[in-house]
C-alpha cells in the first residue's frame, strides 16, 4: 500500500476520494434521521435508503455515458454535480418538505453510481497493474474506517445543529475532491466512440460479463451470497434484543467491531489479492462471512465479538478482489459500463435481500435465519474458490486471447502472440522489438 501511496497522481486522487467518502459517510444515515424527525416515522426514514438504491436500474445507462468522455473531468464534473444537488436540502423546513429529502437521495444514488463508474477507469488510467489492489485497497481501509466514526458523526451534527451544517460539510466535500482530481495530469485519450447505437452500447458492459469466465464466475457466486447477505440488516436488531437481551443501542457496539474488521481486512486486501488472485480473494471474503452469520446463531457475546470482526475483515476482501477483479479482466473502453453493469447485478439482489430479511426475521427464529444465511455464504464462496484458477495471482490474464468480434467500444486490431513476463504483460523484449 506505501508503494502506491508514493505515486504523486495516487496520491491527488486518494485525497479526493477521501473528502468524497467522509461527505458521504456523514450524509446517508443522517438523510434517514431528517426524514424520521420531520415525520416520526420509521417506514418513510426506511424509504430514503430506498430512494439511494433505487437508482441502480440506471447503472447500465451511465456507464455508458462515463466511457464516451475523459475519465478526469468526469469525475471532476460528478463530483461538482453532487454538490450542486444538495444544495435543495437547504431550504427543507418540516414535513411537507420531505419530498425534497427522496428527491436529493435519489439523484445522489444516480450520481454515485457515475462517480464508482468512472472511477475504477480513473486508478486504470493512473496506476499500474501490479499495484491495482493496492490503489483499491488504500480506498477500502479509508471507507472502512470512516464508517466507524463517519454516519455517527453526520447523526450527531445533525441533532447538535441542524440539515443546514450537515449540507454544507458534504457539499464541501464533493468540492474539494473536484478541485484536487483537477489537479491531475490532463495526459488522456480522448475515448473511442462506444457504439453508433445506444441500446446495444448500453448493454455491453453485461455481455462483457457473460462472455469473460473470470468475471461471470465472479458474479453468479458474489450474487449468490448477496441473496442474503442483506438478512443480516434485520438479523442483527433481533440478535441483540432476543439473543443478548440488550437495548438496540448496542447494534452501534457491535457496528464499530465490524468497522474494526473492515480496517484490517483492508489493509491486508492489496497481499491476499498477490497470493490468491482476485477470484481467490472474493471467495475468501464471502466464504468468512459463512462462520460468522453461523457463529451469530448461537448467541455469546464473545463469540457474536469474533464474528463480527470476521464479517468486516469479509467486507475489503470482496470489494478488493472484485474491483480489481474488473479493472484487470475488463478492456478500457468498456470499463465505465463494466463496473456500473456489476453494480446493478449485485445491488439487485441486496436490495431484494435486506427487503425479505425484514419480513422474514418476523415469521421465523433469528437463529434459523442466520444459519441459513451461514450455509448459502459458504458455499457461494466454496463456488468462486473453484474458479480461482481463472485468475492466478499476478496483473491480469495470463492466456493469449482467442480472436473475436470486438465488443461496442473496442478499436479491432489483430491478435499477436507475444511473451509475457511474470504479471501477465508484454515482456520488454517483446516491447522492443515491436518498436
Amino acid at each position: 500500500m506505501r508503494t502506491v501511496l508514493r505515486r504523486p497522481d495516487f496520491r491527488l486522487l486518494f485525497a479526493a476520494m477521501v473528502a468524497s467518502m467522509a461527505a458521504e459517510s456523514i450524509l446517508l444515515l443522517a438523510l434517514a434521521v431528517w426524514v424520521k424527525d420531520l415525520t416520526g416515522s420509521d417506514s418513510m426514514a426506511g424509504a430514503t435508503v430506498f430512494a439511494v438504491i433505487a437508482p441502480m436500474a440506471f447503472a447500465p445507462l451511465m456507464g455508458w455515458v462515463v466511457d464516451r468522455y475523459r475519465r478526469r473531468p468526469f469525475f471532476t464534473a460528478a463530483n461538482l454535480a453532487a454538490a450542486a444537488l444538495l444544495g435543495p436540502l437547504l431550504t427543507v423546513r418540516d414535513r411537507s418538505d420531505v419530498w425534497i429529502i427522496y428527491l436529493v437521495a435519489a439523484l445522489y444514488g444516480l450520481s454515485s453510481i457515475t462517480v464508482a463508474a468512472v472511477l475504477n477507469g480513473l486508478i486504470r488510467h493512473l496506476v499500474p497493474a501490479d499495484l491495482l489492489a493496492d490503489a483499491n485497497g488504500a480506498l477500502q481501509t479509508v471507507r472502512q474506517g470512516l464508517r466507524l466514526v463517519g454516519p455517527l458523526a453526520g447523526a450527531g451534527i445533525y441533532a447538535a445543529v441542524g440539515g443546514w451544517l450537515l449540507v454544507t460539510l458534504a457539499m464541501g466535500g464533493f468540492l474539494a475532491a473536484a478541485a484536487v482530481v483537477g489537479l491531475l495530469p490532463a495526459d488522456e485519450s480522448t475515448p473511442p466512440e462506444p457504439g453508433r447505437r445506444w441500446p446495444a452500447g448500453v448493454g455491453a458492459g453485461l455481455r462483457h460479463l457473460v462472455r469473460e469466465a473470470a468475471l461471470r464466475r465472479a458474479l453468479v457466486g458474489y450474487g449468490l451470497g448477496s441473496l442474503v447477505m442483506g438478512f443480516t440488516e434485520s438479523l442483527i436488531f433481533a440478535y441483540v434484543d432476543l439473543g443478548l437481551h440488550r437495548d438496540a443501542a448496542f447494534v452501534g457496539v457491535l457496528v464499530m467491531v465490524q468497522g474494526i474488521g473492515g480496517l484490517i481486512g483492508g489493509v491486508l486486501s492489496a497481499a491476499v489479492v498477490r497470493r490468491l488472485g482476485e477470484l481467490g480473494t472474493l471467495a475468501a471474503g464471502v466464504t468468512f462471512f459463512g462462520p460468522a452469520a453461523l457463529a451469530l446463531a448461537y448467541p455469546r457475546l464473545w463469540l457474536g465479538v469474533v464474528a463480527l470482526l470476521l464479517a468486516g475483515v469479509s467486507l475489503p476482501l470482496t470489494m478488493v478482489g472484485l474491483h480489481t477483479l474488473v479493472q484487470r479482466w475488463s478492456p478500457p473502453a468498456l470499463l465505465g459500463r463494466v463496473t456500473a453493469a456489476s453494480k446493478a447485478v449485485i445491488s439487485g439482489p441486496q436490495a431484494v435481500s435486506i427487503g425479505a430479511g425484514a419480513l422474514l426475521v418476523g415469521v421465523f427464529d433469528y437463529r434459523l435465519l442466520f444459519a441459513l444465511v451461514g450455509v448459502v455464504t459458504t458455499a457461494a464462496g466454496l463456488y468462486l474458490w473453484r474458479g480461482r484458477g481463472l485468475t492466478p495471482p499476478g496483473a491480469g490474464p495470463t492466456r493469449v486471447p482467442r480472436p473475436r468480434r470486438p465488443l461496442d467500444g473496442e478499436r479491432p486490431h489483430p491478435v499477436r502472440v507475444r511473451p509475457l513476463d511474470r504479471f501477465g504483460q508484454v515482456s520488454r523484449g517483446a516491447r522492443r522489438g515491436a518498436a
